[in-house]
């Protein structure tokens, strides 16, 4: 799996570019199955979950190749409609296929997802949203067996707004006869970069970024050329990181309307935080301070892919902060590793309580998680000594060459397999 390996106590300084964003990536790259032509998605970062998504397109009989930084999906030769367990337990958001092929061949089969333990993540409201639209579905053994010869547009009221159970309604409404309206819909930048996705290969979708989406099929879907958009928790991740190890740093193709909650966050806890069209500046050089309440929700809400990191950049902090993880049950996994570094944590249920520690010091830890790995390496970067960091497969999931970036930003750490 691999180990990182941090000397902590060096401030970040310099510049490094976003990659694109692994969570547009995935369901762009399952929409990609509904043009039956090919289709380029650019920027596509160079990750884990990217890699299981291909052999997941691969397997249905798709051409899936790189071309540097872009990535083509020809799906005019697809020949399956199922995926086995040995490729959906790869990653959680694998079961975004569903929604694709269910719309393009009329059946689908495959088992449910893997991915992070972050506690019960079900699959409900992708399922009802299928059954609405008129699909016949069955749980027999670990195996979900789709059928829908003509799917029908239709209401569906979201219970929470999924953002998974949005973007498989979404597809799936592309092969139904008639208007589908999608209310509580998710609002997450990366709903409407799939519905910009969509609309680049001909479909009729409008809405996305709000909480009511329409789906008007009718028109042929088509190939197309799409850039991704950047990865906002990468942006933030790099972000904590450099007001945890301290420095001054600049991120150039992002977003920063998209982070609103993040750094807001970050300029409570004494950060100067400057934003341009395209780029962010961070600086600290000061001690940081305790923040108001840190609760997950929604977009544009906090970030629940940003409490584990925020925190980790908190631990040093003078004061007290109280999270609160309103999203996933399980997602306080990485508390116990952080505390072996020295930080003050008390967690119970879904509330966490970080009191800030004079010094944090280096320690063997072990990433459980995508998320908590990036806040395990936040904290190794600020803290004294050396902080090894295992089980980094979690990492590659969702960062392009970590070590890299933060190489180039002046941190001293390594990677080896």
């Amino acid at each position: 799996m691999g180990i990182i390996t941090i000397q902590g106590g060096t401030p970040l300084r310099g510049e490094t570019v976003i990659q694109g964003a692994k969570n547009s990536a995935l369901p762009i790259l399952a929409a990609s199955l509904l043009s039956g032509d090919v289709c380029r998605i650019e920027g596509c970062p160079h990750l884990s979950d990217v890699d299981s998504a291909a052999d997941i397109l691969r397997y249905l009989g798709c051409t899936v190749v790189w071309e540097d930084d872009d990535l083509l999906v020809d799906s005019r030769t697809l020949t399956r409609c199922d995926i086995p367990q040995s490729l959906m337990r790869r990653m959680r958001s694998s079961v975004i296929f569903l929604g694709a092929i269910l719309a393009r061949c009329g059946w689908a089969e495959l088992s449910y997802p893997g991915g992070c333990e972050l506690g019960p993540r079900p699959i409900d409201l992708h399922l009802s949203a299928l059954r609405a639209l008129g699909a016949d579905i069955s749980d027999a053994g670990g195996t979900l067996r789709c059928r829908a010869a003509h799917l029908r547009g239709c209401q569906i009221v979201l219970a929470t707004p999924s953002v998974g159970a949005t973007e498989n309604a979404m597809l799936a409404a592309c092969g139904a006869e008639g208007d589908t309206v999608i209310c509580n819909a998710a609002r997450e930048p990366e709903i409407a970069d799939l519905q910009e996705f969509l609309c680049a290969m001909g479909a009729q979708v409008r809405g996305a970024g709000g909480s009511v989406i329409t789906v008007s099929p009718g028109r042929a879907l088509h190939g197309c050329a799409h850039r991704v958009i950047p990865d906002r928790i990468v942006t933030a991740t790099y972000l904590c990181a450099a007001a945890a190890a301290g420095g001054d740093i600049t991120l150039r193709s992002t977003e920063h309307r998209q982070l609103a909650a993040v750094t807001t966050a970050l300029r409570q806890a004494g950060c100067r935080v400057d934003c341009g069209t395209d780029y962010i500046r961070l600086t600290r050089t000061e001690p940081l301070r305790a923040v108001p309440p840190v609760q997950t929700t929604p977009y544009p809400g906090f970030p629940t892919d940003c409490q584990a990191i925020f925190m980790a950049a908190l631990l040093q902090s003078r004061g007290t902060t109280v999270f609160v993880e309103n999203i996933f049950q399980s997602r306080y996994r990485h508390v116990p590793e952080l505390i072996r570094m020295g930080a003050d944590i008390r967690t119970e249920g879904r509330v966490a309580v970080v009191c800030g520690v004079e010094r944090l010091h280096g320690a063997e830890v072990v990433a459980t998680d995508l998320r908590g790995g990036a806040a395990l390496v936040t904290a190794g970067l600020a803290a004294e000594g050396i902080t090894t960091v295992q089980g980094v497969g979690h990492i590659h999931r969702g960062y392009e060459e970590l070590p890299a970036h933060l190489r180039a930003l002046g941190a001293h750490i390594t990677e080896e397999n």
